[in-house]
């Protein structure tokens, strides 16, 4: 297991510090809706908070890899790290993370990767987890045009936090019209997390597995002040996913 890293003041590591609290467990069960049926923006958040604890009540437990790569271009130097997990939760909040191989600076991977596992599972304790869900308790959303939404995610809805804080975001999701699951966000920090940061755009996408959506890709990328730029991303593969006994979750086809 890996334990939490102290705090360091480099203005590479403070970007770091929310770009995987984005909701990483972004998982839904099957709808009987007409998937093109048009929807009014409170139909749309009252499904995807009712669908939210259906999946928090289904998913019981899931094993799978992560590849962590990070690239810095600018003062002093470039650098490239990179570190591969296996991921394992099981419900309600207990996660661990096993590192498999990793290189590159040491101090990258102390302080910048170890410490976004350790900070990962902050955010699912019974204190935080209800305040990283993309729900009304937490954001106010608006529905935006989506005549550029993509296949089975019509809806586009503008979030904003009602309290910016760590683990929140602001910018845009997209929403399964089946499932009513995230299956694309663009957004940045609702909080900046250090003052050398000029901006942080995050992009996520979620593919279906077994039933269930989940992360397949995270990238944020970071323009310092000092004219440097940080680019991390996560991707997620072989998933190993269980739903809890007597809850059946559709598999995709």
């Amino acid at each position: 297991m890996v334990t939490q890293e102290r705090r360091c003041p480099s203005p590479v590591l403070a970007l770091l510090t929310l770009i995987v609290l984005s909701p990483v467990r972004v998982v839904a069960q099957d709808s009987v809706r007409d998937p093109v049926a048009p929807l009014s923006l409170s139909e749309i958040v009252d499904n995807m908070t009712e669908k939210n604890a259906e999946r928090a009540k289904a998913l019981q437990h899931y094993r799978s890899r992560r590849i962590y790569q990070l690239d810095y271009k600018g003062f002093p130097s470039d650098m490239h790290a990179e570190m591969v997990v296996e991921v394992s939760y099981d419900a309600p909040a207990t996660e661990g993370f096993t590192i498999i191989s990793q290189s590159g600076p040491r101090w990258m991977i102390d302080r910048v990767f170890k410490r976004l596992l350790g900070t990962e599972r902050e955010s699912i304790e019974s204190g935080n987890r209800e305040r990283v869900q993309i729900t009304g308790e937490n954001y106010k959303f608006t529905l935006l045009e989506s005549q550029n939404a993509d296949g089975n995610c019509p809806y586009v809805l503008g979030v904003q936090p009602k309290v910016p804080t760590k683990f929140l975001f602001r910018g845009r999701i997209w929403v399964d019209a089946k499932d009513f699951a995230v299956c694309r966000i663009e957004a940045e920090p609702a909080k900046n997390p250090s003052l050398w940061i000029k901006r942080t755009a995050i992009h996520h996408s979620f593919l279906k597995v077994g039933g269930f959506w989940l992360p397949a890709e995270n990238k944020s990328v970071s323009n310092i002040r000092l004219n440097g730029r940080a680019t991390l991303t996560i991707k997620y593969d072989e998933y190993d996913v269980q739903a809890a006994p007597g809850l059946f979750v559709t598999e995709i086809q």
